[in-house]
């Protein structure tokens, strides 16, 4: 009995002793209540407990979703944004001890730089320049948890909710832009056509034959559109010669 009772002991000690760490993970150690610089990992680690404490930290990367937040433009409009964020732990003992909660602090400092950084710009930047904006939120949250250990990779604007006045003064003025490129786009159509008519009555004038010609080739484009009698007076010089017999 007493081999059986420490065998029992030794292995619920042992048992205690291995952890398994996954590929992804790596394990922050502290023994009497000290870091160990290196942190383990990944497969099978042993951990002196009580001794030692082991801390998991996954290196994979991690999808954030910041909620709507309400901005305020440059140009006093009242919007709201989401945006969502894409970081990974890097140095996963810096992510334990600089920051208690490293989760919850890189989604509170992503909510309030994207307030501040989106209150920066006008609407018209913030609909049209996402791009600039996106890397430029993605610099500065990068900077800021850096000394946690976190690596920010990417930073999207998600959403932009626009409230109902400003999307029908939007539509309204994308339907007046509409209309200015048509009425442009017609009157150099006028213009074009006005000096087409110009160099062709230049060219027709120079010789009276071609005119004639013309002048048949519309009663012939007539008489086809309308099956009917048509009365047209003839030019003097056309019938002239006969008049002289």
């Amino acid at each position: 009995m007493p081999y059986i009772a420490a065998a029992v002991i030794l292995l619920f000690i042992l048992t205690s002793w291995i952890k398994i760490l996954r590929e992804y993970e790596r394990g922050v150690v502290f023994r009497l209540g000290r870091l160990i610089p290196e942190p383990r990992g990944p497969g099978i680690v042993f951990i002196a407990a009580p001794v030692e404490k082991m801390v998991r930290v996954s290196l994979r990367t991690v999808t954030l979703d910041v909620p709507p937040q309400d901005v305020i433009t440059r140009d006093n409009v009242s919007v709201k944004v989401s945006a969502v964020v894409y970081f990974r732990v890097f140095q996963p003992a810096q992510a334990i001890v600089e920051v208690e909660n490293y989760l919850y602090a890189t989604s509170l400092l992503a909510q309030t730089t994207l307030r501040s950084i989106l209150g920066e710009v006008e609407l018209d930047g913030l609909l049209s320049e996402r791009e600039k904006l996106n890397l430029r939120l993605q610099h500065i949250l990068d900077q800021q948890t850096g000394p946690w250990g976190i690596k920010v990779s990417m930073v999207e604007v998600k959403h932009v909710d626009l409230p109902e006045q400003m999307q029908r003064a939007m539509a309204r003025q994308a339907e007046a832009e509409r209309e200015k490129r048509a009425k442009i786009i017609h009157a150099r159509g006028e213009l074009e056509a006005s000096q087409a008519l110009s160099e062709a009555a230049v060219a027709i004038s120079a010789n009276p034959l071609t005119i004639q010609l013309r002048y048949l080739q519309t009663l012939t484009e007539i008489a086809t559109e309308k099956n009917s009698t048509i009365v047209f007076p003839l030019p003097m010089d056309v019938i002239a010669p006969f008049l002289k017999k």
